[in-house]
């Protein structure tokens, strides 16, 4: 169990870090001081990792044990690289109007553009081997675009077995407002992936 804390956060004591250690005596902390971004954190985490099987999703644990459990048994069985969740039909009952705009504006431009198996790319709960775990620290977006940037680069690799499977949010599940400033930066990562497309074929 890996938490990586992207920056100060108050949310993170050392109270509640130490309360994990002694629970979890496999447990790892990684902090440092400048907000990265989502992606870079990730990447870090996933570097220090040294299991044959990789999970990762946000701080608030937003998706149900059982969304877990089918991602970590599909990949258990040795016949998937990389398992992406996806949103289920009920997702977006729950989600405020802009983020479903958002969300299915993404899917629909990157099936558009680049071409990919998955399109729903940025559902926060997403697990891998070791092959996989070699292409995701190959990502280079820091924000919330890597996810995008990683199943761009599994899509591209004939010999990798990617798999979707539904997954479902737990309730009471609260989402946060994205800031302008995020999204024109997100605007411009994902310009650098259809780049990234165009160049690669």
């Amino acid at each position: 169990m890996i938490l990586v804390n992207d920056g100060p956060s108050v949310s993170v004591t050392d109270i509640a870090v130490s309360f994990i250690k002694n629970a979890v005596p496999i447990f790892q902390h990684i902090q440092y001081q400048q907000n990265k971004g989502k992606g870079y954190a990730l990447r870090k985490g996933v570097e220090r990792s040294t299991a044959e099987i990789c999970i990762y999703t946000d701080i608030d644990f937003p998706y149900t044990i059982e969304s877990f459990l089918k991602i970590f048994n599909i990949l258990r069985k040795d016949d998937s690289d990389i398992v992406a969740g996806i949103k289920n039909k009920t997702y977006y009952t729950n989600v405020p109007a802009i983020r479903k705009f958002i969300s299915k504006f993404l899917r629909s431009v990157s099936a558009f553009f680049l071409r990919i198996k998955i399109t729903d790319t940025q559902c926060g709960l997403k697990g891998f081997n070791e092959k996989g775990k070699q292409i995701f620290l190959q990502t280079t977006i820091n924000r919330y675009l890597f996810d995008l940037e990683f199943i761009f680069l599994a899509s591209r690799r004939k010999e990798i077995k990617l798999v979707p499977v539904e997954i479902s949010l737990r309730q009471g599940v609260e989402f946060t407002k994205l800031p302008y400033k995020l999204l024109f930066t997100e605007m411009r990562n994902f310009l650098k992936i259809v780049l990234r497309s165009i160049f690669a074929r």
